[in-house]
């Protein structure tokens, strides 16, 4: 069997963070990337990184074109993505990580222009026929659906640990806040924003605001629709983040019960990679490079009254979130 080709739409954060772990995994060959910035521009932002450092690998750039060591990947730059090439090129998988293309009749535009499959970078609810998928979660209901979602870098972290408690202890209703390293969504300076708490400065500013990540784990959890929701609390981090769960479960627990569970889960082939645990006392910066999507703080595990438990998970937003995105073209493409 050839190499799965894989496009990625759209380069920034999460596209950069996909294409360095794509470009290790020998069963995928990136074949396209698309984004209206020149290619110098993302040769330069690929190989420097202030989050993670510099690549270890020489890129260089050209017209229409980024080349990694010996490897020359054409640059396109298509607002349209059904006008993509992706018939010529043969592309099994599109990562649309534009944040843009979300509902399925946009997303499957990849699927006209003549790609097999196409995964969302981004929650999507449901909406518009897109269906979410998390590996180690829901990840066995897969039909062969050519346009799914693989949510967001929360709804990953939130997923297994829901799961695990869910299938061990019952959920009643649950809560969540995601301390969340700062993104491209917030000003650097005050400024306008649709939302006036993103619109204040990131860099200096605690930021409440919304998530959809608790209700997009529903998709994969349907027993908790109507039982889950939650809230993004924003901070002057540049990535590394920690999920902050409260659930009233069915029966009552000790904080030892819920631990060995999760350890025991994260032993577990079903979640070996993407549940881990930790007794270690880290801080966010610990986490960075991180390829787990959840890392449960075993210390910080509380219950109160045998049922009301407090969970605490930290992830790394960008690159754990990246490592499931191209797992999950693996998984499909398979």
């Amino acid at each position: 069997m050839g190499k799965i080709k894989v496009a990625i739409n759209g380069f920034g954060r999460i596209g950069r963070s996909a294409f360095k772990i794509a470009f290790e995994k020998k069963a995928l060959e990136i074949v396209a990337v698309n984004d209206l910035t020149d290619s110098r521009t993302l040769a330069h932002l690929l190989k420097y990184d202030s989050a993670y450092g510099i690549y270890e690998r020489d890129v260089q750039w050209g017209e229409g074109f980024v080349q990694v060591d010996k490897k020359k990947i054409p640059v396109l730059a298509e607002k349209d993505p059904a006008k993509l090439p992706w018939k010529k090129l043969k592309v099994d998988c599109v990562l649309e990580c534009t944040g843009i293309f979300t509902k399925d009749g946009k997303a499957r535009m990849h699927i006209q222009a003549g790609a097999r499959r196409v995964i969302v970078s981004a929650p999507t609810s449901g909406e518009g026929g897109v269906q979410t998928f998390l590996l180690g979660v829901n990840s066995e209901s897969y039909k062969g659906e050519e346009v799914i979602s693989n949510a967001s870098c929360t709804t990953n972290s939130i997923g297994p640990v829901a799961a695990v408690v869910l299938e061990n202890f019952g959920i009643k209703k649950g809560m969540m806040t995601t301390i969340h390293s700062y993104t491209q969504d917030q000003n650097l300076q005050d400024g306008p924003h649709k939302d006036l708490r993103r619109a204040r400065a990131a860099a200096h500013n605690i930021v409440p605001t919304t998530t959809g990540a608790a209700i997009s784990v529903t998709e994969a959890l349907p027993q908790l629709k109507g039982k889950f929701d939650g809230i993004a609390v924003r901070v002057p981090t540049i990535t590394g983040s920690l999920t902050d769960f409260t659930f009233l479960v069915n029966r009552s627990v000790t904080a030892e019960e819920v631990n060995e569970a999760l350890k025991k889960a994260a032993e577990s082939e079903r979640y070996r990679g993407i549940l881990a645990v930790t007794a270690d006392p880290v801080v966010s910066s610990d986490i960075v490079g991180n390829t787990n999507s959840s890392i449960v703080d075993l210390g910080l595990t509380r219950v109160i009254d045998g049922d009301l438990v407090k969970i605490m998970a930290w992830y790394d937003n960008e690159w754990g979130y990246a490592n499931r995105l191209v797992e999950q073209v693996e998984v499909i493409c398979k």
